[in-house]
């Protein structure tokens, strides 16, 4: 059997085993005695070593093997964990991401992780056999396993703490081809209902299937031996499941027959077999589906969208009463199937957050800062295409705060703060946009040393600089090549960093601004369009043109007079509010023909504080549109970010509003 076939389960639930490990990691480093913190990491290491060698990953295998031993050790109190062991640990899952990654991209998953199974290997050989104590039972000898007293004692308080502990025989079709992927199947399964506590064969002769078709696990759970019976039914090629209550004897001289069935009574049945073949599994409530074919139904749903638009523009036309309503009744079921469809491609933002503790903890050791993480807001959902671009953006953004943002231990001790830094990181929805922001305790942005070495630099003149506002000082920080490093690092200096973050948040459509206060601290706050595909949008005309802005973009329309135009700095401007804003001209901006008029139709856009008037030719109405690139050979046009196809077949511009008002 191609093993092929078993790589997305294996890719997925390897993510889901490493986000486990490193935020339970992070626990454990504050909390070297939690025996749950301590369970969950070697959990997720021993399933991991399981599902790598069954798909022929060695070097994942290897090191999570490693990783095993060296817990097994911490939580059967044989060896105290060290801030040593929690270093290397760290180590390991970074090698571990690091692979999967790479398996992930087509590649082989190997890596060089000699060093570090040479650091676990030391500790796990740190002491001598330690000394027999006379005074315990020896190891318990029970039917069908051999259970020493730290597995004895582990089920007698799992039951004292109202668990059901459970001796459950599987037997695998007799023409099974892949064993040990069935038996990490089943193993999964009973690791999201309970605890497994041991298995006969052991755990690493199932890996080598080392076994005919037949094996047994004591397993604890809160669950009923009805839902444990459902779970492994449902796994391909499991031909029975036999489940018997068990009970720990309450003298040690009884554990020869620990695993002996208990004798049952009619009004109570509590021994399930069941076959595969005889009953129908029970159907899972969520389902994985390959993103590939989310991005197909995505891309059919965006051409249904845009022959709706032709639908309701014909239906105008006709003027037929039944067709309109009936096209009035597609509207409605297409817009609730597209909310639907939205819903699919969004994904949370914890699998971009997850990678911040890790990266925190290791940076503010290298610069000698100690910096506590907090995050809220990782179950934010984002579209997927977000999803997968905005990571980047943020190490630079975190990486800033820890470099630049918060000072060093000596200097928050001069400041009166405390010596521990404060970095958060949040996201939240507000209307149909995200936002992330990524907050310091620290120092704060130093404006007047911006400005110096932004005019050192050459980004603008005395002039500009003397007419500049706070706010604008800050946002130079994303000036291409500038940088406030004094020297060169590899964290910064080299003059790469916040223009590229700025860059990229705007190629998907957001926003990054800048708050500052000095001996207090910085917030980078981005703002996220929740989805890149189908958007609403305000179509307008410019001449004989059809354009269209995102309503995103957009507080309100007016109509203008000629006399409501005031002139400001060589520049039209109007009154909004009592704000003076200016006014441009999209048939100039976009090289169209423009004439005089005595009134105009103003769309007024925001992009961050900056607030502007866009003159149009002509309003024609809001719609549903599925934004295009435009490709790599009209990829650079200013201030026009996609286009679309509308109802009648022509295509239209989609207007960047926040190109045009950056100067």
């Amino acid at each position: 059997m191609d093993l092929n076939e078993y790589l997305g389960l294996f890719l997925d639930e390897s993510i889901e085993h490493l986000q486990a490990i490193n935020s339970s990691l992070l626990i454990f480093e504050q909390r070297l005695d939690d025996e749950a913190v301590i369970d969950q990491i070697f959990r997720s290491a021993h399933t991991l070593k399981g599902m790598a060698g069954t798909m022929g990953y060695d070097a994942i295998a290897d090191l999570t093997h490693e990783m095993e031993s060296a817990l097994d050790l911490v939580r059967s109190k044989t060896q105290p964990a060290t801030p040593e062991l929690i270093d290397v640990l760290f180590v390991a899952a970074e090698q571990l991401e690091t692979m999967v990654e790479d398996i992930s991209q087509g590649g082989t998953g190997k890596l060089d992780v000699a060093t570090t199974v040479v650091r676990l290997k030391q500790f796990i050989n740190t002491d001598s056999e330690p000394s027999q104590d006379t005074d315990k039972p020896a190891a318990t000898v029970m039917k069908n396993f051999e259970c020493d007293v730290y597995s004895e004692s582990v089920v007698r308080q799992s039951m004292a703490s109202g668990y059901q502990a459970y001796v459950i025989t599987v037997e695998l079709s007799a023409d099974v081809i892949l064993k040990a992927a069935r038996v990490y199947m089943v193993f999964d399964r009973l690791q999201n209902l309970g605890d497994v506590i041991l298995s006969n064969p052991t755990s690493d002769e199932l890996e080598q299937e080392q076994f005919e078709t037949r094996f047994d696990v004591l397993f604890v759970t809160m669950k009923s031996a009805e839902d444990i019976q459902s779970e492994v039914k449902a796994v391909s090629e499991v031909a029975q499941v036999l489940i018997q209550p068990f009970e720990v004897p309450v003298e040690p001289a009884a554990a020869a027959t620990l695993l002996e069935p208990v004798e049952e009574t009619p009004a109570v049945n509590t021994s399930i077999e069941t076959s595969t073949e005889t009953q129908t599994p029970i159907a899972a409530k969520t389902i994985r589906v390959n993103l590939e074919r989310i991005d197909r139904l995505m891309n059919l749903f965006e051409e249904f969208i845009i022959d709706r638009g032709r639908l309701e523009r014909i239906a105008a036309e006709v003027g037929s009463s039944d067709l309109t309503e009936t096209v009035e009744r597609i509207k409605r079921g297409t817009n609730e199937l597209q909310s639907l469809v939205l819903t699919l491609r969004m994904m949370p933002i914890e699998q971009v957050f997850n990678r911040f503790p890790r990266m925190v903890r290791s940076v503010s050791k290298d610069v000698g800062k100690n910096i506590k993480l907090h995050i809220t807001g990782a179950e934010t959902e984002l579209d997927r295409t977000v999803i997968d671009e905005i990571g980047d953006p943020l190490v630079h953004l975190i990486r800033n705060a820890v470099d630049h943002g918060i000072e060093s231990k000596a200097d928050r001790i001069l400041a009166g703060k405390a010596v521990e830094g404060n970095l958060s990181l949040r996201a939240y929805h507000s209307g149909n946009r995200v936002f992330i922001e990524i907050e310091d305790d620290g120092a704060g942005i130093n404006q007047e040393r911006v400005t110096k070495i932004a005019l050192e630099k050459g980004l603008l003149t005395e002039e500009e600089a003397a007419l500049l506002t706070p706010e604008e000082a800050s946002m130079l920080l994303f000036a291409p090549g500038f940088s406030t490093a004094e020297t060169v690092t590899d964290l910064s200096g080299r003059g790469v960093g916040l223009d590229v973050v700025k860059s990229k948040i705007e190629s998907l459509g957001g926003e990054v601004f800048v708050e500052t206060k000095r001996g207090e601290g910085t917030i980078f706050r981005i703002s996220l369009p929740l989805t890149l595909s189908i958007i609403s949008a305000m179509l307008v005309k410019l001449g004989e043109e059809t354009y269209a802005i995102p309503l995103t973009a957009i507080l309100e329309t007016t109509s203008l007079k000629q006399d409501a135009i005031l002139q400001a700095h060589r520049e039209k401007v109007f009154d909004f509010r009592g704000q003076l804003v200016p006014l441009i001209s999209l048939n100039q901006v976009y090289g169209l023909p423009h004439a005089e008029a005595d009134a105009y139709s103003v769309v007024v856009v925001r992009s961050g504080e900056k607030l502007a008037g866009l003159i149009v030719s002509e309003l024609i109405g809001q719609q549903e549109i599925v934004m295009k690139p435009l490709g790599s050979y009209l990829e650079g046009i200013r201030a026009i970010s996609g286009a679309t196809i509308l109802g009648d077949g022509q295509v239209a511009l989609i207007i960047d509003s926040n190109a045009l008002l950056r100067k």
